[in-house]
């Protein structure tokens, strides 16, 4: 069992790292992860980065995708019709892809942002 766990954070902190590196070669804004275990009953990871335009947010959501795909897991993308907060579910890790302005109305950092240490941006 504890080898199960140890594997499962391995692969958790693999596919973060490559979530992060993903958006940051497409020039994603403020990209923050934010570790959520424990505190939420439907993902252990949030990542989130802004955008500057539409077209910028459908690009990192599909960059997210291809991530995804490559670890064989899905990636269900909500929000395209209003695209200004798009959201990427890749089960244990949900990505969060903001224009700016939406970014600092929902304030997820604010909301969801642990005690000292957890939360880190890239």
């Amino acid at each position: 069992m504890a080898t199960e766990l140890v594997k499962k954070n391995e692969a958790l902190e693999t596919i973060t790292e490559q979530l992060v590196e993903a958006l940051e070669d497409i020039k994603a804004q403020d990209v923050l992860v934010i570790d959520v275990r424990g505190r939420c009953d439907f993902a252990d990871r949030f990542i989130l980065a802004s955008g500057r335009s539409n077209r910028q947010l459908k690009s990192m959501a599909k960059s997210v995708s291809e991530v995804a795909h490559k670890h064989e897991m899905p990636a269900k993308i909500e929000g395209l019709e209003a695209a200004e907060w798009l959201l990427v579910d890749l089960g244990d890790v949900i990505v969060h892809l903001f224009l700016q302005e939406a970014r600092e109305s929902f304030q997820l950092e604010r909301l969801w942002s642990a005690p000292s240490g957890e939360a880190k941006a890239s």
